[in-house]
């Protein structure tokens, strides 16, 4: 699997690859894909929780699809995605929290979404031994905040402090840094600013990588962003392999013979 130190060393000479897992036989197949880094994002509260947002997310909830993703890879980076107030609150917390993702669930690296109040706390958490992905733009857990979901970054003074704040996790130790939903060329902009690579997820093509949410990118669920793109319809797929079950089993058709056995002995058991 890369290291934290061999995908910074991407930056500005390869694409960077990454895609969200929340479960092992989805692991196994994008590590198997040779994706860069999976990302056990907390959006897996809207994915495989059935939540409206993130927030409700725990700690226990990314710790055990953590460890489902980190078992079933053998390749790739496995970042956990800290959830909403499980960091930035108490330091402390904050610390035991993301060692727990490294030391317990497996995962080589923890995701921020980002302010001005983790700068510091993403300097302590390297030090510490915590590798540190960075993530500005829009940070969902700031839906209430925010009002929604919109692009962030739109005009000079919010771009100049999204650029301010990257440069000072980088200079805290972050390794690299999502930009979520943010104007293109601020991205490019930002890009060309740091040494550590850039990966963007709606924030143009000049990022170092990119990121999608594996659901919208296979075409499972039922809505995706504009700024997303579908690659496959596997929810046509499933919708089709249930129906076509349902009808097997209403029929009669299944199961037929090659799919159950019988023993001699146990006739005229009643």
């Amino acid at each position: 699997m890369p290291t934290v130190r061999e995908l910074r060393a991407m930056a500005g000479e390869e694409p960077i690859t990454m895609l969200t897992a929340y479960d092992a036989p989805t692991a196994e197949i994008v590590d198997g894909a040779d994706v860069d880094v999976i990302l056990v994002g907390d959006s897996l509260g809207n994915t495989s929780l059935g939540y409206e947002t993130t927030l409700p997310v725990t700690v226990d909830d990314v710790a055990r699809h953590v460890g489902a993703v980190s078992r079933a890879t053998e390749e790739a980076l496995v970042v956990a995605d800290m959830p909403f107030l499980s960091f930035g609150v108490d330091e402390a917390d904050s610390l035991e929290n993301a060692g727990r993702m490294l030391k317990e669930a497996g995962a080589q690296a923890v995701k921020l979404e980002c302010g001005p109040h983790t700068v510091d706390l993403t300097e302590k958490m390297v030090q510490l031994g915590i590798p540190v992905m960075a993530h500005l733009g829009l940070t969902p857990q700031h839906v209430n905040q925010y009002g929604g979901y919109p692009r962030q970054g739109t005009d000079r003074e919010a771009a100049e402090r999204i650029l301010d704040l990257a440069v000072a996790h980088e200079e805290a130790g972050a390794f690299s840094l999502v930009l979520e939903h943010v104007p293109a060329n601020l991205a490019a902009e930002i890009t060309a600013a740091l040494e550590s690579p850039t990966i963007g997820i709606g924030a143009g093509p000049d990022c170092d990588g990119q990121v999608l949410v594996v659901d919208d990118a296979v075409g499972l669920s039922g809505w995706s962003p504009s700024f997303s793109k579908r690659f496959g319809n596997v929810r046509e797929e499933m919708e089709s392999a249930v129906e076509e079950y349902v009808e097997a089993v209403e029929s009669g058709e299944f199961p037929a013979d090659e799919h159950s056995h019988e023993e001699r002995d146990l006739d005229d058991l009643y």
